[in-house]
């Protein structure tokens, strides 16, 4: 199975705020970034995904007719923290959850592992379907916990593993759900 990572373009908003789950408008290079990155895609796939937020949805309607959304592709849920710049954060809080945040739950919010179990369950039934090539237009976060599962890559380093906005991450998975290759398309 060919299966297509998907990250949003460019969001409008200062650089610095904590956006995770907050569903907040595209830049206005959106036209100009998605149609470069349609470039990098299949004219067509078995299956289109996408986050329910606004900023994967508007790429996933270029990619197909009817993509279908699905809540388990949401970006990690940053509670508290949603809509508030990085430095305005109480420090000590931020730097007990930077310092393992794979496990420490951002206050009404989630841990690492709640979005990792949340993206391997996606997975799971992707992997029970037929289709042979897969678009998934999502974030960051749930592409990490996507390649890291793949590759067998620590949850703690997941951050290592680059996602630029509008990047195409390509997976081929084998029917055990192994990978055979990971591909980046379009790195900036």
């Amino acid at each position: 199975m060919e299966v297509y990572l998907i990250r949003h373009t460019t969001p409008k908003i200062e650089k610095g705020i904590c956006y995770g789950q907050s569903d907040i408008p595209l830049a206005d290079s959106f036209q100009t970034e998605a149609q470069k990155l349609l470039r990098d895609l299949p004219e067509k796939f078995d299956a289109v995904y996408s986050s329910p937020l606004s900023r994967c949805q508007k790429l996933s309607a270029l990619i197909a007719n009817n993509p279908k959304t699905d809540e388990r592709l949401l970006e990690l849920n940053f509670g508290d923290l949603e809509m508030k710049k990085w430095d305005d954060i109480n420090q000590e809080e931020l730097n007990h959850w930077m310092q393992d945040f794979v496990n420490v739950k951002v206050p009404n919010g989630e841990n690492f592992i709640e979005l990792n179990n949340r993206v391997n369950d996606f997975i799971d039934g992707l992997l029970k379907e037929s289709s042979q090539k897969v678009a998934v237009v999502t974030h960051a976060g749930v592409i990490r916990c996507f390649v890291a599962r793949i590759l067998e890559i620590p949850l703690k380093n997941a951050f290592k593993i680059p996602v630029d906005y509008s990047s195409v991450t390509k997976l081929n998975i084998s029917g055990d759900g192994c990978y055979s290759s990971v591909e980046y398309l379009n790195k900036h």
